[in-house]
């Protein structure tokens, strides 16, 4: 037997891993797992993390024989590849010992300084030093949630909402509480009611997550007159808004909302990424934040990562001084737009009993299936029949949502979506085929989708 030191409040010490023999795990304090002999010693916000529904298919929707509708991935083939191969040498040759070399915590302060300049499009106005550079708008994300949220707080969000913010909020043992979306956005009078409601149940909501623009994955915006209001109802519930913002910028038809931020810079955090609209590989992503705020972030970000990459941040910034950075943007409006339209166009065509949004910028639409279909239970065949979606289930805290599924139309080319919705609807005329004969499926355990490998003949 292996003995469990004690320190002298009686606590046990992590105890160090007995030699295996004969296969069999260590034994300790806390019991493992014939998989996993460590499982008993995870922290308990360890339980709650959940595989991403997305990238869980990119294994096999990045196949070339697949039309993947399922991930949110820029088309990259759409930029300057040679300009910025040269502008990348440039920036070695001649800043390379500041490159590659650590930085400061908060982020270069040229960057700064020009994140400022991007952010003045959607009407805000901000001083360098509000701004923290992140890796990608993830990190800032699970900064913020990091510094605000205790086990057990809620956060508000849309019904739907963001796979990757849910993962975040799970991840800190956060309660999410969805508020329904209609085609303008986050209903104003069902978030006073539902925030009314929360406080006397005296629960603590400490954020409101909103996607404003061009939503992921509703692919709908809310409305320029709902957002007064639903600023006002967060500040008469002091509950902080955290404003996502990766699509602002790519509307189609040029026309930029104001951002949350540029109306209320006390009450709001905003969020920013040059993901979308310039290149995701670089990870470069920002918070704005009131300035007490913004020193805690700091704290936090130095404590996860020391810096962001310096590399990364010059590469944006020799990118934004010397490149008609906004002349990308408008061409990714247009490329994305066409392939809207071919989404829109196709679903017309091939699926016509189905109903869906029509985004005006962005990634995303957002499908309503036909009665009885559930999206989780297709995915399997439809990733047999060469095509990939997200199910609505991805989208929401309590896995509901089955009988929607989120089409990405920014990566494929217009004739490759087109297949691709055909491919679906084909899927989905099989489905209501079975469920006609057999009824809709069972309950299941909330488990991971097993997608197949796809027929390649």
């Amino acid at each position: 037997m292996r003995e469990v030191a004690c320190d002298t409040d009686g606590m046990t010490t992590p105890p160090v891993p007995a030699r295996q023999t004969s296969g069999q795990p260590p034994t300790s304090a806390a019991a493992g797992t014939r998989l996993d002999p460590w499982f008993g010693a995870y922290a308990e916000r360890t339980h709650g993390m959940r595989a991403s529904e997305i990238r869980a298919l990119f294994a096999v929707a990045n196949r070339p024989e697949v039309v993947s509708l399922a991930g949110g991935m820029p088309f990259l083939a759409g930029l300057p590849l040679e300009q910025l191969s040269e502008l990348a040498q440039r920036v070695v040759a001649t800043q390379g010992l500041v490159a590659l070399q650590y930085g400061s915590g908060q982020g270069d302060e040229t960057l700064r300084e020009q994140i400022c300049e991007v952010m003045r499009l959607e009407h805000i106005e901000a001083h360098p030093d509000d701004v923290v550079v992140t890796t990608g708008s993830q990190q800032a994300l699970d900064l913020v949630t990091r510094v605000f949220v205790d086990p057990g707080d809620v956060v508000v969000a849309e019904a739907p909402s963001y796979v990757g913010a849910l993962g975040v909020f799970r991840a800190y043992q956060a309660e999410v509480v969805h508020v329904t979306m209609d085609e303008h956005g986050i209903v104003p009078e069902l978030l006073d009611e539902t925030l009314t409601r929360l406080a006397a149940q005296g629960r603590r909501v400490k954020l409101l997550y909103l996607v404003p623009n061009f939503h992921n994955p509703g692919g709908v915006s809310l409305a320029l007159e709902r957002r007064p209001r639903v600023l006002e109802i967060a500040r008469r519930h002091r509950v902080l808004v955290l404003e996502d913002n990766p699509y602002g910028l790519l509307s189609f038809d040029g026309d930029v909302l104001p951002a949350l931020r540029s109306m209320d810079d006390e009450g709001v955090i905003y969020l920013g990424s040059f993901s979308k609209t310039f290149a995701p590989g670089y990870r470069v992503g920002w918070a704005v934040a009131p300035h007490a705020v913004r020193e805690k972030l700091v704290l936090a970000s130095e404590s996860a990562i020391l810096c962001p990459s310096n590399a990364s941040q010059l590469a944006i910034s020799a990118y934004l001084r010397t490149c008609d950075w906004k002349g990308q943007i408008k061409v990714y409006r247009e490329q994305y737009r066409e392939r809207r339209d071919a989404t829109v166009s196709a679903l017309a065509e091939y699926l016509p009993e189905a109903s869906w949004t029509v985004p005006t910028g962005g990634f995303y639409t957002w499908v309503k299936l036909p009665e009885g279909l559930d999206a989780r239970d297709m995915l399997p065949r439809a990733v047999t029949a060469r095509v990939a979606y997200v199910p609505g289930t991805a989208f929401y805290f309590d896995g509901s949502g089955a009988d929607h599924m989120r089409l990405s139309y920014c990566y494929p080319t217009p004739e490759r979506i087109r297949e691709g919705v055909r491919r679906l609807a084909g899927v989905v005329a099989g489905e209501a085929e079975l469920v006609e004969l057999f009824g809709t499926a069972h309950d299941r355990p909330d488990d991971e989708v097993q997608v197949p490998s796809p027929d390649a003949s």
